[in-house]
């Protein structure tokens, strides 16, 4: 089997007690049947430590967070003391994959950063080239894609071509996609999109706070700049029509899934423009306070695309 990453994914590396948003902290973090049965074994303090630690209640086994929701194992340096004792190579899947998403077909795995980590927002948004899919490894076992799947990539190639279109404008790169897709965007102002992302499950009063300016904001913030940002919402683009893009070959959702990608981008923008800070590092906190609000909760990505899909337009 063939992996494939994005040209940017070799350049990504952690950047540890730098983080000002530990994936450490508010996160449950899962224990997979074989860490879990090294970590049973392990003696002394730090053995002790781990059977007080882990929880095998519920779907699965996992650290119980501190009152602060921090990992047990994170010190107060924001250092892993797993790591610090036992090596990187004893950390739980789960944490050794951190940001990192895979998506899986039957001929190739795509694998990527999430941009909820802060590290992972700031490589992909600060990446000037055009983006590319580069072969990380291969198992030397030829396996080809089926009718279904190279339909599949060569349109997605289509939306990742028309994102990349560098003589257009994002706003023109966005038209295009939707065209592409044949629908139209729902017709709801950036009010009314407000409104809907705040009846979505939200965990940070930081992100409800910027909803509300969005909600509370008297005029439409949408309006592009032309040539101002616009590889980085290119990026922006790249990054969820890659991400998102390939569930649709068991949901059959491709439209809608190609409508997040512009909503995304979209919300984004307005939120940015709105906070009056331009800068890449403003850029970087909205886009992971979205990615961590709105991707990693299959509940809120559910009632986004049940929006989009309801109130798409036909061309």
């Amino acid at each position: 089997m063939k992996l494939f990453a994005p040209d940017y994914y070799k350049y990504f590396s952690c950047i540890a007690d730098k983080c000002g948003h530990s994936c450490c902290v508010g996160w449950e973090i899962d224990i997979d049947a074989d860490t879990l049965e090294y970590y049973r074994s392990v003696k002394g303090t730090l053995g002790k430590r781990m059977k007080e630690s882990i929880s095998e209640d519920g779907d699965s086994p996992h650290f119980v967070l501190s009152e602060n929701e921090r990992c047990p194992f994170l010190d107060e340096n924001n250092l892993c003391d797993i790591i610090l004792t036992l090596g990187e190579d004893r950390l739980c899947q789960i944490c050794s994959d951190h940001p990192r998403y895979r998506n899986f077909f039957g001929s190739r795995v795509e694998t990527g950063l999430g941009l909820c980590c802060e590290a992972a927002a700031g490589l992909i948004l600060s990446y000037r080239q055009k983006t590319r899919l580069v072969m990380l490894d291969d198992d030397g076992i030829d396996t080809q894609p089926d009718g279904v799947e190279q339909a599949f990539f060569a349109a997605r190639e289509k939306l990742f071509e028309a994102a990349q279109n560098r003589e257009k404008t994002i706003e023109g790169r966005i038209n295009d996609i939707l065209s592409i897709c044949g629908m139209k965007m729902p017709l709801k102002s950036d009010s009314e999109w407000a409104d809907i992302f705040l009846t979505l499950e939200r965990l940070d009063s930081e992100w409800t706070r910027r909803l509300y300016i969005l909600k509370d904001s008297p005029v439409s913030v949408i309006s592009w700049d032309k040539n101002r940002w616009d590889i980085e919402f290119e990026q922006l683009l790249i990054y969820f029509l890659y991400r998102h893009m390939a569930d649709s070959l068991y949901d059959g959702r491709f439209k809608e899934r190609a409508a997040f990608a512009v909503l995304s981008v979209r919300v984004i923008y307005a939120l940015f423009i709105l906070s009056n800070t331009y800068t890449i590092s403003e850029l970087a906190e909205i886009v992971r306070m979205y990615s961590s609000e709105i991707e990693y909760c299959e509940e809120n990505m559910e009632t986004l695309l049940k929006v989009l899909g309801e109130q798409q337009t036909t061309l």
